[in-house]
């Protein structure tokens, strides 16, 4: 090991869930504490939310979780709506409001999400970058406990972490919504962990779907229980009948679509393994109920079965309720924006859908690009967004309109689509007739969802303000209509210097304590790489098992970003029946083309430094 290195005190805008504490090293000196920079945009960050859950719970007495907020979004940098988002995704450990990035900086963190381990003494021990390392971190805790115990520096006891008061609300962070027949509402009250039916003012509690607690059983609604469910799909009569449920639920944090009867409220889990997605793409029909999922967003019945915003994965995917089957309908897991046949588009985190009036068009709130995209004739299409890292409010024509994470569509019967436009705060409008963006309602916390009545009024899931909001009777008239010019944002990544001619690309793999490479299916490597725009690389695109890639560099293109994507397999060492796992990674890295720059470009999968 090389020298050890203090960790950097932890300084920041403020805390939450510390009951108005501001904490030091020292207030955590004798715990092992992880500090899990993240950004509460990011899918993968709440996947580590999740991850660290179980860790948390078994190593109450020496663990401390701190969770390091670094912001992407501009509206992420707001203190207010941090604090909902920690409420939102139940997050039970303190956190730090970092919205200068400068604790970012001073760990050296690159990704979202990054973990920082320091041991009881105050010295980082490791970093990990990404998903995937709950198995490593309890090794990796385990040998500190052992270590510290001999030492007589672990002090066990209780953490700082302070819970906040629950507000009374029917509500509490909605996310989707859809119109039952009876002309009730049913929408998934996601931080309750439960479905929620509201009479047609959108208002008065009719029943609840689910116990509230965060689970994944079935049963009756009042034991059945869900992990933030989001998107609500009603199947067409006669699927339903054969199915044995009226409506599809994606149970986000669970990885699991959920089937529900609505006479009786009773739930069934109709796919997902459960576990979440690690793999590799491929077009074929698995078993529903043992494919791996990843926190499927949003649902819509679209060319006979339903799509699944895939959003922890960046792809849409299909489930058929009859065949009880489920598989892959469009992107190949790179996390960007390009048009093309559904097989070679890329996506980020795709969390919204709604099919046209003549079921001809899917819509897709593309969050990650800030981008509406479309599927139609098997090819996606942009109409609004410029990529990963442009965004703001700005009407006005489609190439140059700009939106910030939005997390909602509605399609409407003129064609045209309303967009719950989420860090903006706003309901925009874009009609491709007119190839114009305009806004409709704006002051709106949070809004993650609209639904179109038969009457034509327009309903908004408002999520951070816990509440179905209805937009004034004529918001949708062309009088109704603003057009903002706003702030222009770029959310700016230090590119790395690299030389024309070759590069030596690296991945660097580091088996998680106890494991070794498996190569019982087939090669235990896979390095998958591309570029934006594609003439930055003269060679080396494609697919291999070797980590390590050598690649040409066009002299003739400034820059760009190198989308990588490198998964291992392992296995428990020396243990009968051992255990197999998958670690996988994706990166878009930005590069700059300069003469004096490097010839190899490393990169850590496992993210194991120690």
């Amino acid at each position: 090991m090389s020298a050890r290195v203090r960790a950097p005190e932890l300084r920041g805008r403020g805390w939450l869930n510390t009951g108005g504490r501001d904490l030091t090293l020292a207030d955590l000196r004798g715990k092992i504490v992880i500090a899990d920079f993240w950004t509460f945009c990011c899918i993968n960050c709440l996947h580590v939310l999740d991850e660290l859950r179980p860790l948390e719970e078994k190593y109450g007495d020496v663990l401390v979780v701190i969770g390091v907020h670094s912001p992407k979004f501009e509206h992420e940098k707001d203190a207010d709506a941090l604090a909902a988002a920690v409420e939102r995704y139940g997050v039970h450990h303190p956190v730090l409001d970092d919205p200068e990035l400068n604790m970012w900086q001073q760990y050296a963190a690159r990704a979202w999400p990054t973990l920082a381990v320091i041991d009881p003494e105050g010295y980082v021990v490791a970093t990990m970058a990404g998903e995937g390392h709950a198995e490593g971190l309890a090794r990796l805790i385990d040998e500190l406990i052992a270590t510290h115990e001999a030492k007589g520096t672990l002090h066990r006891g209780d953490g700082p972490y302070v819970p906040p008061a629950e507000p009374e609300t029917v509500l509490r962070f909605p996310g989707k919504a859809v119109l039952l027949e009876n002309g009730n509402l049913l929408v998934s009250d996601s931080a309750r962990h439960s479905l929620v039916e509201l009479a047609p003012d959108a208002e008065t509690l009719v029943r609840r779907i689910g116990s509230g607690e965060r689970g994944r059983a079935d049963g009756p609604a009042a034991a059945a229980t869900f992990s933030e469910p989001q998107g609500l799909c009603l199947l067409p009569p006669q699927v339903a009948e054969v199915a044995g449920y009226d409506l599809v639920v994606a149970d986000t944090v669970n990885h699991l679509l959920r089937g529900v009867r609505l006479a009786t409220g009773e739930v069934v889990t109709v796919a997902g393994s459960g576990r979440p997605w690690r793999s590799t793409v491929d077009d074929h029909a698995h078993d529903a109920l043992a494919v791996d999922l990843s926190s499927p967003w949003d649902l819509a019945w679209y060319d006979d079965k339903v799509v699944i915003a895939m959003a922890g994965i960046h792809q849409l995917w299909w489930f058929d309720p009859v065949k009880r089957t489920a598989g892959m309908y469009a992107g190949t897991t790179v996390e960007a924006l390009r048009d093309g046949p559904l097989a070679e588009a890329w996506m980020a985190q795709p969390s919204g859908l709604s099919v046209s009036a003549d079921g001809a068009r899917l819509w897709v709130a593309d969050s990650e690009t800030s981008a509406i995209r479309y599927v139609e004739n098997g090819v996606m299409g942009t109409a609004v967004g410029q990529g990963l890292f442009d965004f703001g409010h700005v009407d006005g024509p489609a190439s140059s309109a700009l939106l910030q994470h939005p997390l909602g569509v509605c399609a409407l019967p003129d064609g045209s689509v309303l967009i719950a436009d989420t860090y903006n705060g706003a309901v925009r409008r874009f009609d491709p007739a007119t190839d114009q963006v305009s806004t409709v309602a704006d002051g709106l916390a949070e809004p993650s969802d609209v639904v179109l009545t038969p009457a034509g009024e327009v309903l908004v899931v408002e999520s951070a303000a816990h509440r179905l909001t209805r937009l004034a009777p004529g918001a949708l008239a062309a009088a109704g209509a603003n057009t903002v010019d706003g702030p222009r944002h770029r959310t700016e990544r230090k590119p790395t210097d690299v030389a024309p001619g070759e590069l030596t690309l690296d991945v660097i793999f580091t088996p998680a304590p106890g494991q070794k490479l498996d190569e019982t299916y087939g090669p235990s490597t896979r390095l998958v790489v591309s570029a934006s725009p594609p003439e930055l690389l003269l060679e080396g695109t494609g697919t291999t098992t070797e980590l390590s890639r050598r690649l040409v560099i066009n002299s003739a293109v400034d820059g760009g970003v190198l989308q990588v994507t490198a998964q291992a397999a392992t296995c428990d060492a020396d243990v009968e029946h051992a255990a197999c796992h998958l670690t996988r990674q994706d990166w878009g890295v930005p590069v700059r083309v300069v003469d004096d720059g490097a010839a190899r470009l490393p990169l850590v999968l496992r993210g194991l430094d120690a």
